[in-house]
């Protein structure tokens, strides 16, 4: 008997350890939904938290813009009421920050693509009209060019065909997902286009990677922060300067800016979700399973933003791409059971 009464009381104190972990260990728990990660993604959360407070009685979510690198960093850190809920992503998880999560008792991520978007390169509208490849953007902006010494001032220093004006590029930092998508999607392809390197993708990894995915620091290339609208502002003061960002902010903002042709591709919503257009990516959420029914309203939340990404939905008027209706429907059934993300589906 005296067995039994204390097995029951281990039991009891486990669970109250397992609400106590997810709620931060003060018996309570946050009213509010807290949302970190990238900037590219917010607008769209934005979007459904307040269309998820006006739906219901729930409070509205609390968003934070940190980039994807930095909101994974934060969303990994642990369990509870002093972490996030939610990171936004527009590149998917990498293998090492889900093993971060687990070792810091994050073990039940569960990944929601909600849409597509496109790495738009543009310029502003009263600007001298030009079209780019990927290996013209490689060469304009890489700090080694095929393994040389970036030298290029103008554009026309890369191809005679293209303007004699400086080069002069505002783009993502690298702890945003928009950064990794411009290196793996933009100037990889162009790095690839020398067979030599190329071959370094198998003997020498590292080598490859910096040959291929350093940008260059002699000011060709600005870092502008998380804050895409800056990089909007830019080119609206400097009509001879180039842009990247997320599709959706060049949808945002035709009025004074338009997007680049890549290989003879316009960066339209038609050619980014037909895959003609470079730079097409998936964009995701991620949650945190062991805080679904004790922080109030999440399920319902990634449920309202999943509706709201269909070709239907209010966050398509606002510039997301829906994603192909197989990868939709077989995301409503990880949403539904909220199926955990395993380290082997990333490899």
């Amino acid at each position: 008997m005296l067995r039994k009464i204390a097995f029951l009381a281990t039991a009891c104190l486990a669970v109250s350890a397992c609400q106590d972990q997810a709620s931060g260990g003060q018996g309570g728990t946050r009213s509010e939904i807290r949302i970190v990660g990238s900037s590219t993604v917010f607008p769209f959360a934005k979007a459904v938290s307040e269309q998820f407070s006006i739906n219901g009685s729930h409070s509205s979510p609390i968003l934070e813009s940190t980039g994807t690198g930095g909101g994974m960093s934060l969303f990994c850190a642990g369990v509870g009421a002093d972490t996030p809920d939610i990171a936004n992503a527009s590149r998917r998880i990498k293998a090492s920050e889900l093993e971060l999560c687990e070792s810091n008792g994050v073990t039940d991520v569960v990944e929601v693509q909600i849409g597509i978007d496109g790495i738009a390169v543009a310029q502003a509208n009263d600007g001298t009209a030009f079209s780019l490849t990927p290996v013209q953007i490689y060469r304009a902006i890489a700090e080694r060019p095929f393994g040389k010494e970036n030298s290029a001032k103008n554009w026309s220093d890369i191809d005679p065909s293209l303007p004699k004006f400086p080069i002069s590029v505002y783009g993502p930092p690298s702890t945003s997902g928009t950064r990794d998508a411009l290196t793996e999607l933009i100037m990889e392809v162009g790095c690839v286009t020398d067979p030599a390197t190329k071959a370094l993708k198998d003997s020498n990894k590292t080598e490859f990677e910096a040959i291929c995915h350093e940008i260059r620091a002699d000011g060709a290339y600005v870092d502008a922060g998380e804050n895409d609208n800056l990089i909007v502002q830019k080119l609206k003061a400097n009509p001879n300067s180039v842009g990247i960002f997320g599709y959706s902010f060049l949808e945002e903002n035709l009025d004074s800016v338009r997007g680049i042709p890549v290989s003879g591709v316009n960066p339209t919503y038609e050619a980014i979700a037909s895959g003609k257009y470079p730079g097409a990516r998936p964009l995701y959420i991620y949650v945190k399973k062991q805080h679904i029914g004790v922080i109030p309203g999440l399920k319902d939340y990634v449920q309202e933003f999943l509706k709201a990404g269909a070709r239907d939905g209010y966050l398509v008027k606002a510039g997301l791409i829906a994603a192909p209706d197989d990868v939709r429907e077989k995301m409503a059934g990880v949403v539904q059971n909220m199926t955990p993300l395993a380290t082997s589906d990333l490899k």
